[in-house]
């Protein structure tokens, strides 16, 4: 406790505005406050790996990469290093707004790698994007064929819980209901059946399940230039990780939709078994 006595909290907003904030070759905007651990030379390339396109579409967002950014109070503070006890108290990221900007502090102590901090950013910047721009209905199309066809598992919990409540409302309907349906002619049911997915899917959960699917999908996207990583590194506990061949397509769709930078690659290698 009295380590972390001695380490004065500053407002965030100080802090975004005595810290000089750098441009990336993509022109996105981040700064690095303090003892981050991580300099600018390992930064850059993690920064620089947003596509030009999203990049362009965040220019009232600056990146600061802090030791530990603490949330308790409704003003965020920020602490210059890292102790235990401020550690276990600390937020991944807090979102600051600042001289007409949206500042998002990000904690840099808190990772453990360079995978989780680059990942931790790009998660960011995905769900920025989508607000700044929203989803390409291809990409929806895509998606939504995908949960249609059942394909196993999501990318995230929130892209897993609304496409499970997009879909409930269909599959909670009665027997009766489903018996009516299947009475009318081929011709008429396929019609019908439109009309009545429409009326079944959860509408609101369908557009949140989009864009949590395409956020998602830009971070592993971003996060596949930066570094090599197997498809079971995003495996989480607590929902099934979306289906190999599913995930490979989205990713391919995004890579279509944004180019990577010169000087980044993107390829999807598939390991054989002999």
């Amino acid at each position: 406790m009295a380590e972390a006595a001695q380490m004065e909290l500053l407002p965030a907003s100080l802090v975004a505005q005595q810290t000089p904030v750098r441009q990336s070759e993509n022109r996105l905007c981040y700064a690095i406050f303090a003892d981050t651990h991580i300099t600018e030379q390992e930064l850059e390339p993690i920064v620089q790996a947003v596509p030009n396109a999203i990049a362009a579409a965040l220019s009232r967002h600056a990146y600061y990469f802090v030791p530990l950014t603490i949330g308790e109070t409704e003003e965020t503070m920020v602490a210059p290093g890292y102790t235990i006890d401020l550690g276990d108290r600390a937020m991944c990221h807090r979102n600051v707004q600042f001289d007409g900007s949206d500042c998002i502090f990000i904690s840099t102590r808190l990772m453990q790698d360079r995978f989780a901090l680059a990942f931790e950013f790009f998660i960011n910047v995905g769900h920025h994007f989508v607000e700044a721009a929203g989803v390409p209905q291809s990409f929806c199309d895509l998606v939504w064929s995908q949960a249609l066809a059942e394909v196993r598992g999501e990318t995230s919990q929130d892209s897993y819980e609304s496409r499970r409540r997009a879909l409930d409302r269909g599959r909670s309907d009665s027997p009766a209901t489903r018996m009516a349906e299947r009475s009318f002619s081929r011709v008429d049911q396929t019609a019908a059946g439109r009309i009545a997915e429409k009326g079944r899917v959860d509408e609101k959960a369908k557009s949140s399940f989009f864009e949590s699917a395409f956020s998602d999908a830009l971070a592993i996207y971003m996060l596949s230039l930066t570094l090599d990583f197997n498809y079971t590194d995003l495996r989480e506990r607590e929902y099934p990780l979306l289906a190999a061949p599913a995930l490979a397509e989205r990713l391919r769709h995004v890579a279509a939709l944004f180019p990577p930078n010169a000087g980044y690659d993107f390829q999807i290698s598939y390991r054989h078994k002999f």
